[in-house]
């Protein structure tokens, strides 16, 4: 093979395979980066120890606030099921009970979810697509 040809070949291989890597890394961090949501019934489908998000409203009487500690556990229903939050934060002022949620975390070995993040209505007449139409589906 002519050296010119040979020099050509290498350095369209390496463009390639630069190519591959570049595309697997890219795949790689926008799957570990996905947040999918789910209702507390489709739960049952949800990894231990993965990133989802969960949506409901918050059940009447289930907020239990620790004292001297931002820590606060509630539960929160898709009128189906029901499903425990554990939230070490600051709540949104828009948090309360029967008032519909977000919440972005990991589910424990306990079955118990322990959130990073609380999303909350920001209006008396908004909820959050996703929440909305798992509870109609549900209703």
């Amino acid at each position: 093979m002519h050296p010119l040809r040979k020099q050509r070949l290498y350095v369209v291989l390496s463009i390639l395979l630069g190519t591959v890597i570049a595309a697997l890394l890219v795949f790689k961090g926008l799957s570990e980066n996905i947040n999918l949501f789910y209702s507390p019934s489709d739960l049952q489908n949800a990894q231990i120890n993965a990133q989802i998000r969960v949506g409901g409203m918050v059940r009447k009487d289930s907020i239990i606030r620790v004292e001297n500690s931002l820590r606060v556990s509630f539960v929160i229903t898709d009128f189906e099921k029901d499903l425990v939050v554990n939230y070490d934060g600051i709540l949104p002022d828009l948090f309360s009970e029967e008032a519909g949620v977000v919440v972005k975390g990991k589910i424990n070995e306990e079955g118990i979810f322990v959130a990073n993040e609380v999303l909350a209505k920001h209006d008396e007449n908004y909820m959050p697509p996703e929440v909305a139409k798992a509870l109609k589906d549900k209703k």
